[in-house]
């Protein structure tokens, strides 16, 4: 059995754990649910590029798309083209809020039942569309799917994971997401090949993780929080010591049960995120949300396909390129598994976005020397933008990618945590679907340009995460307000003593916060 795992730090009590089994299943059961989600990331934009699909349901598309002289950048330029990607994103939005509420009245684990549900239904729907409504309707469950499991799953592995390896189990949601994006690609390259149906393969194939989430949630435990959170406090302690693999667990245990009774005197959760001591964990959320998708990774990863034949390669060769990056996208996330609990969030990104800058800039200014509206870069030219893409895919895979999820899952208390996070996962839905539905006609307008427009954006990013961005490696999730709002230089103003007098911040922190 592995070695106890303490978490401590000032004056907080200590927690004993250890990694057992039990958690290990929970955890690799769970991230199905980034399975599903990273699937249809990667599945969406290949079939998009499939002639067969385009001919049945896009033919003005696939009429534009075989014109020899046509615009490179606009080829693909089509609302409901981009539709088919986008409305899956919308919906999500939407089953976000729904999903707060049942992850707190019900649990995690039926919400992460009712999301393999949703995506079960969409698939079936996608698959077997004969006509424009039923994609767009399959999309839309699919999106319901999708928003159920972000919410879920994220704050299932939180609150499952011991303080001090939390970062690396709550990343294993990213990395399953990678791995289904790569599985999209590997999938599509081969399903392009069949024909007429191939693209239905594709989609098709979404409906294994679902079931395999569907079936498997059956096999693990819910949160302690959870079921503490719902009154059921034997159960929550018989559920704490078996993940924790020991018996002394008063401490943890205390204190969650403390957090909960707290929580309950919030009878409106939503109204208390409004309130100034809230706003640290909800501007970090909403505000990391923002810059992962404006970032361009999902503009990348959508319409991978896509952009690869944009700048010159065939159609198998443009999926082949797209199976590169997400060979790249897997291991860079297993990086970040290893990284984040040794050297911190806030390091990871700053490196990154420095990283992600530099290759959006290089790639922006070799399309505007290279490619222009009619014909394609030069072999070594389109090589070059490949290889830049897969360093910017990994700087953004072992850091906004996971940590743009894990960082809001454990910064809010217990009783904003669902509806909080419920803000993030919907301003993720909302930016994405804005990206979705904007990228191929920004592409068209914008052309080589829209690289610096996503590069200056990570430049904010970066500057973000120096002055703003706390750490929160190693600090348990119940401890958050004490340990990081309160000793954050600019968030601590938003806190409280406890006679209800401000935290006021000193001149000198915002140059020591810069410098560490």
């Amino acid at each position: 059995m592995a070695p106890a795992i303490v978490t401590s730090g000032g004056d907080m009590p200590e927690f004993e754990g250890r990694i057992t089994f039990t958690v290990i299943i929970c955890v690799v059961i769970a991230a199905f649910g980034g399975l599903m989600f990273g699937y249809d990331i990667g599945i969406s934009g290949g079939v998009s590029a499939m002639d067969d699909f385009l001919k049945e349901f896009f033919p003005a598309v696939y009429e534009k798309k075989s014109h020899a002289l046509e615009n490179n950048y606009c080829k693909y330029d089509n609302q409901f083209l981009q539709l088919f990607t986008s409305c899956l994103y919308i919906a999500a939005l939407v089953a976000s809020f729904i999903a707060s509420k049942c992850c707190t009245k019900l649990g995690r684990k039926p919400t992460m039942q009712i999301a393999s549900l949703f995506f079960l239904l969409g698939v079936v729907l996608t698959a077997s569309a004969v006509n424009m409504e039923m994609l767009i309707f399959g999309r839309i469950s699919l999106g319901f799917g999708v928003g159920f499991g972000n919410q879920a799953v994220p704050l299932f592995l939180s609150e499952l994971a011991p303080a001090k390896i939390r970062g690396a189990l709550n990343i294993s949601f990213q990395l399953f997401i990678t791995i289904g994006i790569f599985i999209a690609n590997m999938v599509n390259y081969v399903t392009s090949k069949i024909h007429p149906y191939g693209w239905r393969i594709s989609l098709a194939i979404a409906g294994i993780p679902a079931l395999m989430l569907c079936i498997g949630s059956l096999a693990i435990c819910e949160t302690p929080t959870s079921l503490i959170e719902r009154n059921k406090l034997e159960e929550g302690k018989a559920v704490l010591k078996k993940i924790r693999g020991v018996d002394h667990v008063d401490l943890e245990f205390d204190s969650i049960v403390v957090a909960c009774d707290q929580a309950k005197q919030i009878t409106n959760p939503y109204r208390k995120l409004m309130k100034r001591e809230s706003r640290p964990p909800l501007v970090i959320a909403i505000i990391l949300q923002v810059f992962q998708q404006f970032s361009g990774i999902n503009a990348i990863m959508f319409y991978a396909p896509v952009l690869f034949q944009t700048v010159g390669f065939g159609n198998d060769a443009s999926l082949l390129s797209s199976v590169i990056t997400g060979i790249v996208n897997v291991a860079s996330t297993m990086v970040s598994i290893y990284a984040v609990d040794r050297i911190g969030r806030k390091l990871l990104l700053i490196e990154a976005s420095v990283q992600m800058f530099v290759t959006q800039t290089i790639i922006g200014i070799i399309l505007v020397i290279g490619l222009k509206p009619t014909g394609n870069l030069e072999p070594k030219q389109a090589m070059a933008v490949v290889f830049l893409v897969c360093i910017y895919v990994a700087g953004f895979a072992w850091s906004w990618g996971p940590l743009g999820w894990l960082i809001p899952s454990e910064t809010f208390p217990v009783e904003t945590r669902t509806s909080g996070f419920a803000f993030a996962v919907s301003t993720n839905m909302l930016c994405t679907f804005i990206i979705a539905q904007a990228f191929l006609s920004m592409l068209c307008s914008m052309q080589a340009g829209i690289f610096f427009f996503f590069a200056a954006w990570i430049l904010v990013m970066g500057m973000f995460s120096i002055f703003f961005l706390p750490e929160t490696k190693g600090v348990p999730v119940d401890a958050m307000v004490e340990r990081v709002w309160k000793q954050h230089w600019f968030w601590k103003r938003y806190m409280t003593h406890l006679d209800g007098t401000e935290l006021k911040p000193r001149k000198s922190d915002l140059a020591h916060q810069a410098m560490t």
